[in-house]
Formats: C-alpha cells, sequence, structure tokens
C-alpha cells in the first residue's frame, strides 16, 4: 500500500482495528487510548472526537498537539521494515504507533510501552 493510500485512511476506521488487535491479545481499549494520547498529545476527549470523524490519518498525525519526544526511543520492526530508518517523517509516525500496539498485544507493560 502506497503511503498516501494510508495517509488518506479515515483515523475513524483504523483506530478500531488498532482496538480489536490489542483486545483480541487481553489488553484494552483503555491501554490503547494511553498509547495514542503518549505519543500524540491528544486528549481522551480528542480521540473520542475524531474517532467520528472522517479525519484522514495523514492528518492525524500531522495536526498532534505534542508529539512526545521520547517516541524517537522506539525501536524495533514492523511490517519488515525497522522503524528508526523509514526516511518519510509521518510514515515513521504512523509506524511508531504501530510498533507500539505491537509491544502491547505481545505482553509488555506499559511502563516499557510508554519508554518510562
Amino acid at each position: 500500500m502506497s503511503n498516501e493510500k494510508v495517509y488518506k485512511m479515515e483515523f475513524a476506521k483504523v483506530y478500531p482495528l488498532l482496538v480489536n488487535k490489542a483486545v483480541r491479545k487481553g489488553r484494552t481499549k483503555e491501554e490503547v487510548d494511553e498509547i495514542i494520547r503518549w505519543l500524540t498529545g491528544y486528549s481522551q476527549n480528542d480521540l473520542e472526537e475524531m474517532s467520528g470523524t472522517s479525519i484522514g490519518y495523514g492528518d492525524f498525525f500531522q495536526n498532534a498537539p505534542a508529539l512526545n519526544e521520547n517516541r524517537k526511543l522506539i525501536k524495533g520492526v514492523v511490517c519488515g521494515v525497522r522503524v528508526e530508518e523509514i526516511q518519510e517523517p509521518l510514515m515513521q509516525e504512523i509506524r511508531y504507533l504501530d510498533k507500539l500496539i505491537d509491544e502491547l498485544s505481545k505482553g509488555k507493560s506499559m511502563d516499557k510501552i510508554l519508554r518510562k
């Protein structure tokens, strides 16, 4: 899938997929929300509002109020690509979230996921 297609996907359609991935592995929607808030700086109200709109996934990240500076500590492979080596900044932000949700689904503690 091209980057542009990913950027144009609606956050409202991606969000439930992220939650379902975590829930299937015994984690919670609240944990997914905490990860998204930590990464992007959005409030819980913001997330709830955006999950009911047609905002694009790319715009969701471009408009993030406060991207966490510790996100640069996220390392590893998502979809066969090392997140720290992704050259396209917007795609790297998206893959950071993918990596964090993968870590959640694999049973990592929230302290480790949030790089505390």
